[in-house]
């Protein structure tokens, strides 16, 4: 079933709990799957709620990266880390982007990501927020799009279970949107 926009439950972010990772790594099947939403590298494939948990609590105390998880009155809907990649904070860096598979192309992805810039705009202050999306995803492409993100021109290449990845580097400025 397809939602329309004015159908689709209004998501909230929060931080991300322990508790999130079993639902979470249910819906990363494999690197190739994963690569699919993310340009972040876990340790291993396929994940469990103790590599979630432990990637995280490396990092859970730094100033520089925030992991929120969205929700609607469903459940875990949607997950993403950002973290800052420079010493000022005007840059924010939109890293593991992830939706419930059984979600996806109905409107949520794009809400996160609404919610998260305008969380990044409004509470963080940032000017400038980055993603890589990999070109083998075109709705994830066209959902960046969607909401304001253009590409920057430089273009990362990987090999991940034996194929060709090319990873495109993306952008949004707050003065673009604001």
């Amino acid at each position: 079933m397809k939602f329309t926009q004015e159908e689709t439950v209004m998501m909230r972010l929060r931080p991300y709990k322990a508790c999130d990772a079993k639902t979470i790594v249910s819906w990363i099947k494999d690197e190739t799957a994963f690569r699919m939403w993310s340009a972040d590298r876990f340790e291993r494939y396929p994940m469990t709620q103790e590599d979630l948990n432990a990637h995280y609590d490396a990092l859970a105390y730094t100033d520089h990266f925030f992991e929120m998880t969205a929700y609607d009155e469903t459940g875990i809907v949607g997950h993403l880390i950002m973290r800052f990649t420079d010493e000022e904070k005007n840059v924010l860096r939109f890293g593991f982007v992830i939706v419930d598979d059984t979600k996806r192309g109905i409107g949520y992805g794009k809400q996160l990501l609404q919610l998260a810039i305008q969380y990044a705009f409004s509470l963080l202050k940032v000017e400038t927020i980055t993603l890589g999306v990999f070109e083998k995803n075109a709705s994830a492409y066209y959902c960046y799009k969607s909401v304001g993100f253009r590409e920057t021109g430089q273009i990362e290449e990987y090999v991940i279970a034996g194929d060709a990845w090319k990873c495109v580097e993306m952008e949004l400025r707050k003065s673009w949107v604001c």
